[in-house]
């Protein structure tokens, strides 16, 4: 098997359990929480600054995610997990400074919360097994839509990058922004990674003797945070309100 094929082969697999990688990286944090040092411990300046690193990866992961699916049509940016689906090439919008704005916006939300380890190591694993992981995909992504479109999708790659963007001035969409589209497909995102967040703190309770569980104004976040999911996929599932014709 020649080494494209490999490629492809192994990003056609992962492509369908792409949804398992923060199960990865749940069991991975174990033991770089472990031997971190409790963050009581740490020095005020490296905590606060950290945190504030934390909230900006983490706000700008969902902001490129929330932009790239408000903006996108139906059949293309999907959870689709059985093959690859395309009725059409997007290369307006965000696509016209990026071609895999969706996981760049996965791997500012997954450093954040990879920092909030506070370990020096496990941000650097997190993206060497990112790039590794998703590589591989966009590698089979992209086969099937050169195999699809051709000389459009050439031309299109040979100016826009893969992950991160060059050049930041946008070609406007043709497609309406959407608030609904976030409301309707971002909610198991946001509880995945408010999870991933959650299982971190656990963690620490329980391997850290000096710390309590988890603060007031933690457990009033996440637990609002649980009720706007569940009332978003009561509705999703349950009514039309969120339901928009040509959206996926």
């Amino acid at each position: 098997m020649s080494l494209q094929q490999s490629f492809n082969r192994q990003g056609s697999f992962l492509f369908k359990y792409r949804g398992q990688f923060p199960i990865l990286l749940f069991i991975l944090a174990i033991p770089f929480i472990y031997l971190t040092d409790s963050p009581q411990n740490l020095n005020n300046d490296i905590f606060n600054y950290s945190n504030i690193v934390i909230l900006l990866f983490f706000i700008f992961g969902f902001f490129i995610r929330c932009y790239t699916i408000g903006t996108t049509p139906l059949g293309t940016s999907g959870r689709n997990t059985k093959s690859q689906i395309a009725e059409s090439l997007n290369t307006l919008g965000i696509y016209s400074i990026i071609r895999h704005p969706l996981y760049l916006g996965n791997y500012l939300i997954w450093l954040s919360i990879s920092i909030y380890t506070y370990s020096y190591f496990f941000p650097l694993l997190m993206s060497l097994l990112f790039w590794l992981y998703y590589e591989r995909i966009m590698f089979a992504e992209e086969s099937f839509l050169e195999k699809k479109f051709g000389d459009k999708f050439i031309n299109w790659s040979n100016k826009v990058p893969a992950f991160f963007p060059i050049n930041i001035l946008m070609q406007k969409s043709e497609i309406k922004f959407s608030f609904k589209s976030i409301l309707r497909r971002e909610y198991a995102s946001y509880l995945s990674a408010i999870s991933a967040l959650l299982f971190i703190d656990v963690l620490r309770v329980i391997i850290f003797s000096d710390l309590t569980f988890l603060d007031d104004y933690k457990l009033i976040f996440f637990t609002i945070s649980i009720i706007i999911v569940l009332i978003l996929r009561t509705i999703k599932h349950h009514t039309n309100y969120l339901f928009e014709e040509g959206r996926s």
